[in-house]
């Protein structure tokens, strides 16, 4: 009961700093596995920037309430998907974050202009702006997903997984923050693109657990400040 206490609580400061870094708003869900059948999910009507842990719920892979004040989003599929095709998955973010949505809009591909971001190149892109609140979506999704550890959706969003909520939430910040470094530079020029090496030695350095940490524990002292 205390792990599954704290891993809400988790889910829960994820969400609220995911809003208060405006890449998730109104919508957006983020969700952490529970076995291989069920998972914590924020339920589809709370509000992301008051959340608690009495808005998580518990659900299985068909979407079925098992606890909880609430249903989960349309959206559910999206994370039941990736569970069953990515035993390795034990967190999921899918928010709608603008500078890497922007990019899709443009038709430009995601391209590594900053350290971090280059953690999760390359990014494969589901085209199709859909939501993701079926069986036959969620398959694509995760069909384009793969063993990648993010995916961008065409008009639509963001998705990132990882083996735990840190690793998803961070990965999610590095993407947007490497979309809104590329967005920036496209107005007065052509943005560098790491090279394979770079990238390379980006990953050795900072694919790193305590990096991870560090970098939530930043926005989660942006969120206790109020900034």
């Amino acid at each position: 009961m205390g792990n599954e206490i704290e891993q809400k609580q988790q889910l829960v400061q994820c969400i609220r700093m995911l809003e208060n870094a405006s890449i998730i708003d109104y919508n957006g869900h983020a969700s952490i596995r529970v076995n291989e059948d069920n998972m914590f999910i924020n339920i589809g009507s709370c509000q992301r920037s008051q959340l608690t842990p009495e808005d998580i719920c518990t659900i299985d892979f068909d979407g079925n309430v098992l606890d909880g004040n609430g249903k989960p989003p349309l959206e559910f599929h999206l994370h039941a998907g990736i569970y069953k095709a990515r035993p390795d998955v034990q967190a999921i973010v899918h928010a709608h974050p603008k500078w890497s949505t922007f990019l899709t809009l443009a038709g430009k591909d995601y391209q590594p202009v900053f350290a971090q971001g280059s953690l999760v190149y390359p990014l494969p892109l589901l085209d199709s702006p859909n939501s993701i609140n079926n069986p036959e979506m969620s398959k694509r999704l995760s069909d384009t997903l793969g063993d990648s550890p993010a995916a961008l959706m065409k008009a639509h969003g963001a998705v990132t997984v990882g083996k735990n909520i840190v690793d998803a939430f961070v990965l999610i910040n590095y993407l947007e923050e490497n979309a809104y470094r590329q967005y920036m530079t496209l107005q007065i020029g052509e943005p560098y693109q790491f090279s394979d090496e770079e990238i390379t030695a980006a990953r050795g350095k900072l694919w790193n657990e305590n990096l991870f940490k560090r970098t939530w524990d930043h926005f989660s002292a942006k969120l206790e400040a109020g900034a």
